[in-house]
């Protein structure tokens, strides 16, 4: 098995506030880090509710559960976050969600997966690689200018359209299968090479945020995740890029501000009704993390606590 080091493993434990007979969801479980630390807290009355979109990742998470009963384990994306926890017979009454974005260690150190252009493999990059369209069935399906939106709008890729005729002229000549020809397709049409970053970063990033759906997901999460929690729980969330970071600031601004109104209408503050309240400022990984584990060094963490 890859290892993993969860990143803010600590940290992002310690701003749930944990009620020792609170239930829990981590939405992310990936290796199971924070989950771990959860329950290591947990009194006999605590339960954790624990989702992923990767097969191995939940295989994992039910091997633990069958030692622990107070962990239940869920294959599913964070836009099921709500269904589940109905069934769980827990809405409106959670005390802590956690997210923790992006793509797992696992999932990148594993050629096979299909996510990083520095092991060669199948050009797959799916969370759940059990279903879906592969990122190799996408780049010979969307048209040129498709492609080039989704890299320049994922993956910020100033150079999105050189890439994508490049993408587009290849694949007429032979199919695009693994991750090093694609690598080498947009490292080829990459004119100004960034220094200690490989020119197909920003692209593979962005294909794996489209075809994961993954900031869709993460808007639907946020949104469910505010409606399970009781109030005083917490929402804890952990970016691995700015993209995702924007997101996650813009729902706690806009939940923390509460309803919106015509300028000029005399509204005292207690008629916004705002649902959260945020709690502290965005928290980066020690120097100390970082040096153990670089991965780590451009997570954001954010927490908000819901107020009714």
């Amino acid at each position: 098995m890859a290892l993993h080091a969860t990143v803010l493993k600590e940290e992002a434990v310690a701003a749930l506030s944990i009620d020792p007979n609170g239930f829990y969801v981590d939405a992310t479980f990936g290796r199971g880090g924070h989950t771990s630390l959860l329950l290591a807290q947990l009194g006999s009355g605590g339960r954790v509710l624990v989702l992923d979109r990767d097969p191995e990742a939940v295989a994992v998470a039910r091997e633990i559960s069958e030692q622990d009963s107070r962990l239940t384990a869920e294959h599913a994306a964070f836009s099921q976050l709500g269904e589940l926890v109905r069934k769980h017979n827990a809405e409106g009454a959670v005390n802590g969600v956690l997210f923790d974005l992006g793509v797992s260690s696992p999932q990148l150190d594993d050629p096979d997966r299909g996510f990083s252009f520095m092991k060669d493999g199948p050009l797959d990059m799916r969370m759940d690689n059990e279903g879906g369209v592969s990122a190799e069935e996408w780049i010979h399906s969307a048209s040129e200018s498709e492609i080039a939106d989704v890299l320049k709008r994922f993956g910020e890729e100033k150079f999105a359209k050189r890439m994508a005729a490049a993408i587009v002229r290849e694949r007429a000549s032979s199919r695009i299968e693994t991750t090093g020809r694609l690598a080498d397709i947009v490292k080829a049409a990459h004119p100004a090479w960034e220094r200690d970053k490989h020119p197909a970063t920003r692209a593979f990033q962005a294909i794996r945020i489209h075809i994961n759906k993954e900031f869709e997901e993460i808007e639907s999460g946020l949104d469910q995740a505010l409606a399970a929690l009781a109030p005083g729980g917490r929402l804890v969330a952990i970016s691995f890029h700015s993209l995702e970071d924007r997101i996650v600031k813009r729902f706690i601004d806009k939940q923390a501000k509460g309803d919106q109104f015509p300028k000029g209408l005399p509204i005292t503050a207690d008629q916004l009704q705002p649902r959260l309240l945020k709690v502290g400022k965005a928290v980066k990984p020690s120097a100390a993390e970082i040096e153990l584990n670089p991965r780590a060094r451009s997570a954001v963490m954010r927490v908000a606590e819901k107020l009714s």
